[in-house]
């Protein structure tokens, strides 16, 4: 590297030829730290920089040698000049290296657009989208055909129709039907949207819900109540309960009103759990609003686990979060004949949420006693949704940051 007094006096050379002030003082300590390899002395001479002066340093920088720049990034890391080091590094051409930085710097369309730049089209779209670029990350996402992304987005958009399209391609029932729920009584495909909520309420067990549905949905406009088609299905429905009182009523007066009313929940045949109560009542997620907890639950996925199948392994890197829907599994200390029973879990409980935040192997052992149906958040895509959900990224690490505390307290007790 070339020598401090060398590099000095070349800057001073090219103030003096127009550039504006001399670099002296505070700045030019700066650089001669650089060139002498002083480290820990340039960051603390940077940090005390003004920002003008900080500015100047940056621009000085293209009068140095290469390796100098490269050592001036390093200062730049260790002062969390994020920022500044990922402007020296975009003129060198390094631009994974400075989208990574905008990233700590927070400036996410920076970071987008080097990301790009650089060829990573999944970390380029994923941050178009945190930053609000909806669009542009709808784009990508739609090149990498990565189609539970462009389904978020979708919704995000206000767009529920077509995110509901790619949740049913995808065969998530239960966020496309979240999806549908989005569809105003105004939109002109209203009634499509209607009739394929019923038909996923139906399909699901819960034959009420689609009545109570579509009796609604009737009553949102003159034109809703005249529907023939709507009508149709809602006589279908009405024979299916077996209320044939109730459809001779709607067919002979053409009325809503006389069959909306329900019998009462106790005579109710119970709808097979779609696990949006169950995530609702973890812990980590009490202070998630509507909307939020709405995409949380639309990114999990519905999963079939066979009996006697080792649903967590001890000692394995932990995958994400498991919500019970139906079935049961043992946890137990460990995989041998002789390992301890430690607890049997069912319907309502769950599993692997220290995973979700987390990176760190299992500490139990886990084995379905029988066919297990449960509702599955990774890892991966968690991560995804706390960098999307900003708001909601603070609140759950709040929470979980508070009752690993009370763990901790519990243990020490």
């Amino acid at each position: 590297m070339a020598g401090a007094a060398e590099v000095s006096n070349l800057l001073l050379k090219e103030g003096a030829r127009g550039r504006g002030s001399l670099v002296a003082g505070p700045v030019r300590v700066v650089w001669e730290a650089v060139m002498q390899a002083a480290v820990d002395v340039a960051v603390r001479a940077y940090e005390d920089l003004s920002p003008v002066q900080r500015e100047r340093v940056l621009e000085e920088s293209v009068n140095v040698p290469a390796q100098a720049r490269s050592a001036l990034v390093d200062v730049l890391r260790r002062a969390r000049d994020f920022a500044g080091a990922a402007r020296l590094l975009e003129a060198q051409g390094a631009d994974a290296d400075a989208a990574a930085l905008h990233e700590q710097a927070g400036a996410l369309m920076l970071a987008a657009e080097a990301w790009l730049r650089a060829g990573d089209i999944a970390r380029a779209s994923a941050a178009f989208e945190r930053a609000g670029a909806l669009e542009r990350a709808l784009e990508l996402y739609r090149a990498l055909d990565a189609r539970e992304s462009m389904a978020q987005c979708l919704t995000r958009l206000q767009r529920p129709l077509e995110a509901a399209e790619v949740y049913h391609a995808l065969g998530y029932a239960h966020a496309e039907l979240e999806a549908l729920r989005g569809v105003p009584p105004e939109h002109p495909r209203r009634r499509e949207a209607v009739l394929r909520m019923c038909a996923l309420l139906d399909e699901q067990g819960e034959s009420w819900r689609a009545l109570v549905l579509l009796a609604d949905a009737r009553q949102e406009s003159s034109v809703a109540r005249e529907d023939e088609v709507l009508k149709a299905e809602h006589l279908r429905l009405l024979r299916h309960l077996d209320l044939s009182g109730a459809s001779q009523a709607l067919v002979s007066a053409s009325a809503v009103a006389s069959v909306e009313a329900p019998p009462p929940v106790a005579e109710r045949t119970s709808p097979a759990p779609d696990g949006y109560e169950y995530l609702k009542a973890i812990p980590i997620f009490a202070e998630l609003a509507l909307e939020d907890l709405k995409d949380l639950f639309r990114m999990a996925h519905q999963v079939v686990i066979p009996a006697d199948t080792t649903v967590l392994e001890k000692g394995a890197q932990g995958t994400g979060l498991l919500v019970l829907l139906e079935g049961s599994v043992d946890v137990a200390s460990g995989p041998g004949p002789d390992a301890r029973l430690l607890n049997t879990l069912g319907p309502g409980t769950w599993l692997g949420e220290i995973s979700l935040i987390l990176d760190g192997p299992t500490s139990a052992h886990v084995r379905s006693c029988s066919s297990v149906r449960a509702l599955r958040v990774t890892r991966a895509d968690f991560q995804h949704y706390l960098a999307t959900h900003e708001a909601a990224a603070l609140r759950i690490y709040r929470l979980f940051t508070h009752n690993l505390a009370e763990r901790v307290r519990a243990l020490s007790a």
